[in-house]
């Protein structure tokens, strides 16, 4: 009917694809001119060229960010002013700790002065960390220090599921809740669709204020889905934190053997909790949109007498790329060594072109991955990346045990990076993320023992054996990495 209807009137199918042409032409000037990334750029030009009406659709759906500007730009204000509320003593504590440790991160100064200015985020001395292996070392370490807390509990996560583990965590914040404890918990409500109703309704009922960061109303047509709260977060008393890849999952302590889930968490008791309860007072209202009453309760000064110096990288849609960036930064200033641990490799072309940089100038460049990623697309785009990387003296190697999910970075003896951010565009452009950067030589030995014994769980590739894989592989990758800015 619809071709004999043409037929009869072929003017109106002439009149619909020149009205379709001068809208694909409007459309790329859009993209052109309000995506900054130009591989993202690209990407959304591809798509509305040669997948007709599909790619508009999946342009208009997750390309376009109908709320950002009006609704980051009431988060930056509200950030502002809890900034304002603490600027005092954090201004005070980098400038203490700088004076008193200037000669042990004198190698890492443009990273620490970058993040101090980027982002007023302090260095902190005198704190004490522990590396935390898998979701069995985190979660023994988490039940701990929850147990002792008497004023305040702030949970922050990406992936929060109703099972095992979730149901006794939760169990554990509503009989502190009735303690006495303030709690407050943010959830992503994209990666936490297997917490429930049941299991928000208990919470709430027990006394725990819960909120997702960003309210998801049609899960398929989600435009923010691009911006996630990929954040991990407990902090404690004010005094106690902890941050890195292990979300509240079952998977990742392991029950199942054949499906082994490899991950580092960071427990962190000092000063260093002051940046982290920033972050999450910042989300809190955000979310929310209520300003709590911040007293100094949450910002209570902790002299500890720890080792290690930690700074701060945090990024997000209302801040500058300081993960990015910082990253660069540490990865130009290294001498002997950088191990990098991350579960997608896509890296955006700075960090790429700085860690090529490195390897080429003599220093010990190794990335470890994945054999197999959870996402045949993904997995494609960062084995793209490879052949690259072997070319400039990089060092490459495939955890084959299970997936290695870490998201950790140390250089040379003192400096260590353990964090929620992939190295990937989402994480660096996108993502609600945040890195402990931790100046410690004894933190920094237990990844380097951690990256070797990893290592007998891996596979080296070499250049001579990775350009032997069939060309029909090989064009599949760079397809999708060509994709991998809307990844």
């Amino acid at each position: 009917m619809i071709k004999e209807f043409f037929n009869q009137f072929p003017y109106i199918l002439v009149g619909l694809e020149v009205l379709y042409l001068v809208g694909i032409i409007f459309l790329a000037g859009k993209i052109i001119m309000d995506t900054k990334n130009t591989s993202k750029t690209l990407a959304y030009l591809m798509l509305i060229i040669f997948l007709p009406v599909v790619g508009i659709i999946i342009y208009f759906v997750f390309g376009v960010n109908y709320r950002k500007n009006k609704f980051y730009t009431f988060k930056i204000e509200r950030n502002e002013q809890v900034y304002q509320a603490i600027s005092t003593y954090i201004r005070e504590t980098h400038h203490k700790t700088l004076e008193n440790h200037r000669e042990d991160i004198d190698q890492f100064l443009t990273t620490v002065n970058f993040l101090y200015n980027a982002g007023h985020s302090p260095l902190s001395q005198g704190n004490h960390a522990e590396v935390l292996i898998n979701g069995e070392g985190k979660f023994k370490k988490v039940f701990e220090v929850l147990e002792r807390a008497v004023h305040h509990i702030h949970l922050e996560y990406y992936i929060y599921d109703n099972d095992d583990i979730g149901n006794r965590l939760a169990d554990l914040l509503i009989r502190k809740a009735k303690e006495g404890v303030i709690i407050r918990f943010l959830y992503d409500d994209m990666g936490s669709g297997k917490i429930g109703k049941k299991l928000l309704k208990r919470l709430k009922e027990g006394g725990v204020q819960v909120s997702p960061v960003n309210k998801i109303t049609f899960r398929l047509l989600a435009n923010r889905v691009n911006y996630r709260d990929h954040r991990k977060i407990i902090i404690v008393d004010g005094a106690e934190v902890f941050t890195g890849g292990i979300n509240v999952s079952d998977k990742y302590i392991n029950p199942n053997p054949k499906q082994y889930w490899r991950d580092v968490h960071l427990y962190m008791k000092g000063e260093a909790a002051f940046y982290f309860q920033f972050l999450f007072f910042s989300n809190w209202i955000f979310a929310t949109e209520k300003i709590p009453e911040i007293s100094q309760l949450y910002f209570t000064k902790h002299e500890g007498d720890g080792t290690s110096l930690i700074q701060t990288a945090a990024s997000g849609p209302d801040t500058k790329p300081s993960i990015m960036l910082s990253t660069t930064s540490a990865v130009l200033s290294a001498k002997k060594r950088i191990y990098i641990v991350t579960p997608y490799f896509i890296p955006v072309e700075t960090v790429l072109n700085a860690i090529k940089q490195a390897a080429l100038s003599g220093v010990d460049v190794r990335l470890m991955v994945p054999k197999s990623g959870d996402s045949v697309i993904v997995n494609a785009a960062a084995y793209s990346y490879y052949e690259e990387l072997l070319e400039n003296n990089v060092r490459v190697f495939f955890y084959k045990k299970g997936f290695i999910h870490a998201k950790t970075m140390l250089i040379d003896d003192q400096f260590s990076s353990v964090g929620t951010a992939n190295m990937d565009v989402r994480s660096q452009e996108l993502n609600f993320e945040v890195n402990a950067l931790v100046f410690d030589q004894k933190i920094n030995k237990k990844l380097q023992d951690l990256f070797h014994e990893d290592m007998n769980d891996c596979e080296e590739i070499s250049l001579e054996s990775w350009r032997k894989r069939p060309k029909s592989k090989v064009f599949f990758e760079h397809l999708a990495r060509l994709l991998s800015p809307l990844i």
